[in-house]
């Protein structure tokens, strides 16, 4: 899958948070948005995920060349952010396998194998209510890396992580994202020292 963007441009009120964003984003890369506090690379990643609007320009979507009606654009794209709630009055296994029937797993992985990979074995059968923020944010992870989609957004990904959840995160990467296109929005080095390539938001103010 590639996305691009053309002129792009979002602004709150009367101010441009970013304009005449021009870029494209190739299956198989992974690339890093990044940019101070407040300099709008949520707001950029929100955009590409099709959950915010933007105010001028365009961006298409492609698969094999073929252009992907933007109504659909959701069925390729998985998203791990800070501020996206999970299920908490459900269990581990019963959120996965709830969230399984709106995006399938990778092939070879299900509920069990994922809580294994993330090793939240021992909260398998736990509410989420009751889980830790860096449990919390393991999961989340988890949903959007194991979803069988091309395209993986995640914005400040070891948010709540430990050394060992920031290793975790470090080897989904490594792992299950190489194929595919992986976009990070970060201000930390070490959450996308490994990327192909990085966006600067403030070069398009």
């Amino acid at each position: 899958m590639n996305i691009k963007l053309t002129n792009v441009g979002k602004r709150f009120n009367r101010e441009w948070i970013f304009r005449n964003l021009d870029f494209e984003f190739r299956s198989g890369s992974s690339y890093a948005i990044t940019g101070p506090n407040g300099s709008g690379k949520s707001t950029l990643l929100q955009i590409i995920s099709g959950a915010t609007t933007f105010n001028e320009g365009s961006i298409e979507y492609y698969i094999a060349d073929k252009k992907i009606e933007e109504e659909k654009v959701y069925n390729h794209i998985s998203i791990a952010a800070p501020y996206l709630e999970l299920v908490e009055e459900m269990t581990l296994t019963e959120f996965l396998e709830f969230h399984a029937k709106l995006k399938k797993w990778l092939p070879e992985f299900d509920a069990k194998k994922i809580i294994s990979v993330i090793n939240l074995n021992a909260a398998a059968t736990k509410q989420i209510r009751y889980f830790s923020s860096g449990m919390k944010q393991r999961v989340k992870l988890a949903i959007a890396v194991f979803s069988n989609v091309p395209v993986i957004l995640l914005d400040e990904p070891i948010t709540n992580l430990d050394e060992e959840g920031i290793a975790l995160y470090k080897n989904l990467s490594k792992d299950y994202c190489a194929s595919r296109m992986l976009i990070i929005s970060s201000n930390d080095k070490q959450e996308y020292d490994f990327c192909d390539e990085v966006l600067d938001v403030k070069d398009f103010k």
